[in-house]
């Protein structure tokens, strides 16, 4: 309409899927509520004596509940980009369920807990396996980080372009430190993918 004082719309942000994954009781669920923007979503049960048997508590004896489908939260980084945020069940059992979720996704962070870093070895061959791209958040529990990111990265076989960031997954402002790394890994990929 001519002369019309009315602003043009704001074009609609772009939205980007992001799985947060790793072994069981590494910190996903608590990563994706501790930066969620919105309340998130949570497929939590919890564990029953019919689990003895096949989940591993070893270092994680506290642990009282587990994720059976997806968690999922939302984070919005400036006006024009919004994360979406989706919790990979830990356990084996579950497993089953990761392709589905990766269908869409841009890139993921594998959480490693140095208690346990077997838990993340099939986490990271997926993500090899698939060619997302993705970055290593070690989760210091207790605010604890007691080895160095270089000797992460060797025991994991990680190479150098993959990044490993020490966090706290209970820290908003942590989290979300993650997670700018990892948009900044997918934005020198796509540069590289143009630049071919």
């Amino acid at each position: 309409m001519a002369g019309s004082d009315r602003a043009a719309p704001a074009p609609a942000p772009d939205t980007v899927k992001i799985l947060i994954a790793g072994g069981f009781g590494v910190g996903k669920t608590t990563m994706v509520g501790s930066v969620s923007e919105i309340s998130p979503l949570r497929t939590e049960e919890p564990l029953t004596a019919a689990g003895l048997d096949v989940d591993d508590l070893a270092g994680i004896e506290e642990k009282r509940a587990t994720t059976v489908a997806l968690d999922f939260g939302r984070i919005t980084i400036g006006r024009e980009l919004v994360l979406y945020l989706f919790g990979t069940p830990g356990q084996q059992r579950f497993w089953f369920m990761w392709n589905d979720l990766a269908i869409g996704a841009l890139g993921a962070v594998v959480l490693v807990d140095v208690r346990r870093p077997e838990t993340s070895f099939a986490a990271i061959d997926f993500f090899e396996r698939r060619g997302i791209p993705f970055v290593v958040g070690v989760n210091g529990f207790h605010g604890e980080h007691p080895y160095p990111a270089e000797d992460i990265r060797e025991a994991l076989a990680l190479p150098d372009h993959v990044q490993v960031l020490m966090f706290d997954a209970r820290e908003r402002a942590s989290c979300r430190d993650v997670l700018i790394a990892l948009i900044d890994r997918l934005i020198d990929a796509a540069a590289g993918a143009t630049a071919s």
